[in-house]
C-alpha cells in the first residue's frame, strides 16, 4: 500500500488532488493501493457530486470563512472541519469484492475498523436505515456499509468509481458543534444517530489518530 502523510489543504486543493491521484492510478495501471490523510483548512462544506446546494446557509458560510466545494463522489453535504479525512484508491480487483459497490465499502472499511480496534474503539457496519431524503447532512444518514460506534454513525464515507478504480473518502468524526451544524443544514442534528472520537474517549487526540492510522 503506498501511503500519503497527513497534511492539511483547502477544500478545492484536497479534492483536487484525490482526484489526480485516482487520474495517475488510471492512467498508470497501478496494481495497488493508496492511502491518504489529510485536514481541511479552512472548515469547509463538501457537497456530493450531484447535490444541489439550495439548502446552505451561504451567508453564515461566508461570515465564518466556511469553504464549500463539491467533491467527486457522491452522497450528502459534510462540514469538514474538527476530523481526520481519509482517501483510498485502489483498481477493482485489488479486493475481493470490488465489483460490489456496497461489499467494497465494506472491505476498505476493514482497514479502518481494524486500526480503531487497537485504540478501543470497537466500530461495525450500521444497520441500514430508511433513506429520508429531507436530510442534507450526510452524517445523518445510514447506508449500511457506515461505521458506527454502539448504534451511532461514526465515519462517513463516499465513492465513486472510473475505469476500474475505486476512490472512497471519508470522515472520522473528532468532534462537532451541533448547533453551528443545523444552522448551516437547516435541519435538526439527532446526536442519538451520530457520535464523535471526543465522545467515545475525549483522551484520544488528532495526533493519536494520525499516528494510528499511518502506520499502513
Amino acid at each position: 500500500m503506498k501511503f500519503i502523510p497527513y497534511e492539511v489543504k483547502t477544500g478545492s486543493e484536497n479534492m483536487r488532488i484525490d482526484g489526480e491521484l485516482l487520474e495517475k492510478a488510471v492512467q498508470t495501471g497501478f496494481k495497488e493501493a493508496i492511502f491518504r490523510l489529510y485536514g481541511w483548512s479552512p472548515a469547509c462544506v463538501s457537497l456530493g457530486r450531484n447535490q444541489k446546494d439550495d439548502f446552505l446557509a451561504k451567508d453564515l458560510l461566508k461570515s465564518l470563512n466556511i469553504d464549500t466545494v463539491r467533491r467527486l463522489t457522491g452522497g450528502r453535504a459534510l462540514l469538514h472541519d474538527k476530523e481526520l479525512t481519509y482517501s483510498f484508491i485502489c483498481p477493482v480487483e485489488y479486493l475481493k469484492h470490488g465489483e460490489n459497490v456496497k461489499e467494497s465499502y465494506k472491505e476498505i472499511s476493514e482497514f479502518l475498523i481494524t486500526k480503531l480496534d487497537k485504540i478501543g474503539i470497537h466500530t461495525d457496519f450500521g444497520g441500514q436505515k430508511p433513506v429520508n431524503t429531507k436530510f442534507d447532512y450526510c452524517m445523518l444518514l445510514s447506508t449500511g456499509a457506515d461505521l458506527c460506534y454502539k448504534g451511532k454513525k461514526l465515519i462517513g464515507s463516499a465513492q465513486c468509481r472510473k475505469n476500474g478504480y475505486i476512490l472512497q473518502h471519508g470522515s472520522i468524526l473528532l468532534d462537532y458543534d451541533r448547533e453551528l451544524l443545523e444552522k448551516i443544514f437547516k435541519e435538526e442534528v439527532d446526536t442519538d444517530e451520530i457520535t464523535s472520537i471526543k465522545e467515545i474517549n475525549p483522551d484520544i487526540t488528532l495526533e493519536d489518530l494520525i499516528k494510528l492510522f499511518s502506520e499502513c
